[in-house]
C-alpha cells in the first residue's frame, strides 16, 4: 500500500498534463478516468493503512521527485526526465509519451500487484485482495484501451 500510493500519485499528475497539451479528446476523457480512479483507490489505501496503524505517504509527497532507488521498487515509473519531456510536449508528441509512459506506468502496477499475490501471507484480508484484484483489472483494461488508442489515434498511417 505504501508504495502503491506515490505511484498512483505519479499517474495523476501524468493526467494533470493532459489537458493544456493535447487536442485528442479520447485521451482527455482517459486521463480524467485515470485521475478519479488512482485517487479513489489512494483514498481507500490511505484509509486502510490508517486502520491498521501504518503510516501512509504524505499527500503532497511527489512520486517523479523520488530517489532513483524509490523507481527501482516501484515499477513502471517515469523518471524525472521522461515527466519532464512529458510536461514539455504537446499534440502528437504529447499524446504518443503520454500513452506509452502510462502503459508502462500501469504495466508497473501490474507489476506491484502480482508481487503481492505471489508474497506467501500476503492479501489475505478479503479487502486487500479484492483492492489488488480491481486495480488488476482496471489497469488491464485501461492498456488494452491505450493500446488501441496509440495505434488508432497516434501512431501516423502507413503510406
Amino acid at each position: 500500500m505504501r508504495q502503491m500510493i506515490p505511484h498512483h500519485q505519479q499517474a495523476i499528475e501524468m493526467a494533470a498534463l493532459v489537458g493544456e497539451r493535447t487536442s485528442n479528446r479520447a485521451i482527455d476523457m482517459l486521463s480524467e478516468r485515470i485521475a478519479v480512479s488512482q485517487r479513489d483507490e489512494i483514498a481507500w489505501m490511505t484509509r486502510w493503512l490508517d486502520r491498521y496503524a501504518a503510516a501512509a505517504p504524505a499527500a503532497d509527497e511527489h512520486a517523479h521527485h523520488a530517489g532513483h532507488h524509490d523507481h527501482v521498487l516501484m515499477p513502471g515509473m517515469l523518471t524525472p526526465d521522461e515527466m519532464a519531456a512529458l510536461a514539455a510536449a504537446s499534440g502528437a508528441e504529447f499524446d504518443r509519451l503520454f500513452l506509452e509512459g502510462m502503459i508502462r506506468h500501469h504495466e508497473g502496477a501490474l507489476t506491484m500487484v502480482s508481487q503481492l499475490l505471489a508474497t506467501p501471507g500476503a492479501a489475505q484480508a478479503t479487502e486487500v485482495y479484492q483492492i489488488a484484484t480491481e486495480i488488476d483489472a482496471d489497469q488491464r483494461a485501461d492498456i488494452d484501451r491505450m493500446r488501441t488508442m496509440l495505434v488508432a489515434h497516434v501512431t501516423p498511417a502507413p503510406n
